[in-house]
């Protein structure tokens, strides 16, 4: 997540500067062959190069909506989950006592509210992972050099940049039942099924009355609810046929772009057809990166800088908890990185 309030001109060439490039040279060769090779007959009229950019305007807004859309609701989601999360944190404290049947040591019950805690804590960082493993219509995933540059990204102003935040002796601290989450297929919904059944099991030794086991079995199902929303997102695409016309429409629209301005340049005189080549290149770099915009939000759990700050969110929950532990010693809050949180 950005977290600057304006993107300066160096951040928006880092995102989409070298496509200038390709444009100026597309528009030159344009330009050269009119005036210097005199091949007239390239130019096409200019009114059905406006339609066709109206149209895939109004088809890159449609795009883009949908995928704020999709990023939106990545942040709901883990909006929900911090609340559930300081929610499980009170009922852990308040419900686990000792009653007229029981007599278990302070020491016994803070472990108890221990274990429930510290599971949930490897509850939020193992569905981060797992949010984070690439899918094949992802950007990292891409073949030749479109997937290296994706990756370079991830390394440089994603999450490549906040590995030091994690450290892994720390996180083991958190996992009870580690060996038996090795061969399952989804590590996130094992662990909050061990959070059900050791619920359970306070119940039967009477540290849970049963009314109380009910409310935190409930609020268990709407973590599974949160997680559910999230493989949802991560795991159904933006319906390709809307993506990826989007991309061949703008190809066409910026093709057809300098064969529809050409003639219209060369009306204003012997220099017009070489102004064409920096207004050409602006008005194609502009699509293009409309284009990039929605391209790149569509995914929210990428790894990326535009991503949902995932483990941002995950710190502060994890402080949050260990506080209601009343523990001292906490992590560092995840700060931003070259103006990106993740």
């Amino acid at each position: 997540m950005i977290v600057k309030k304006s993107i300066s001109l160096k951040g928006i060439f880092e995102f989409a500067g070298h496509h200038i490039w390709w444009l100026i040279s597309y528009m030159l060769i344009v330009a050269l062959l009119y005036e210097v090779a005199g091949f007239h007959w390239i130019s096409i009229p200019w009114l059905p190069v406006s339609l066709v950019g109206t149209a895939v305007a109004f088809y890159v807004g449609f795009k883009n909506n949908q995928s704020y859309d999709r990023v939106w609701e990545a942040r709901k989601i883990w909006g929900a989950i911090v609340n559930s999360s300081r929610s499980w944190g009170i009922m852990v404290n308040s419900f686990v006592r000792n009653n007229e049947n029981t007599r278990y040591s302070h020491r016994e019950l803070q472990e108890i509210k221990q274990k429930l805690i510290y599971r949930h804590i490897s509850w939020l960082y193992t569905l981060r992972e797992q949010m984070l493993v690439p899918t094949q219509w992802e950007h990292v995933n891409l073949k030749h050099l479109f997937g290296r540059l994706a990756a370079k990204r991830r390394e440089r102003y994603g999450v490549g940049r906040f590995q030091n935040y994690l450290n892994e002796k720390q996180m083991s601290d958190y996992f009870f039942d580690e060996s038996q989450l090795e061969t399952a297929a989804n590590k996130a919904t094992q662990i909050i099924n061990f959070q059900s059944l050791y619920i359970a099991e306070l119940e039967e030794k009477q540290i849970l009355h049963m009314r109380r086991q009910l409310e935190m079995q409930e609020l268990l199902t709407a973590f599974y609810d949160h997680q559910g929303r999230a493989e949802r997102i991560k795991k159904f695409p933006l319906p390709r046929q809307y993506a990826n016309l989007s991309f061949l429409f703008n190809c066409f629209f910026i093709f057809l772009l300098p064969l529809g301005i050409v003639a219209e340049f060369a009306k204003l005189g012997e220099a017009g057809v070489w102004l064409m080549i920096p207004f050409g290149t602006i008005v194609g770099w502009i699509y293009v990166v409309m284009e990039l915009i929605g391209d790149y939000s569509e995914n929210p759990f990428e790894g990326l800088g535009t991503d949902i700050p995932m483990l941002s969110i995950c710190r502060t929950i994890e402080i949050d908890l260990l506080q209601m532990l009343g523990e001292t010693t906490l992590p560092e809050p995840i700060k931003p990185v070259n103006d990106v949180l993740m």
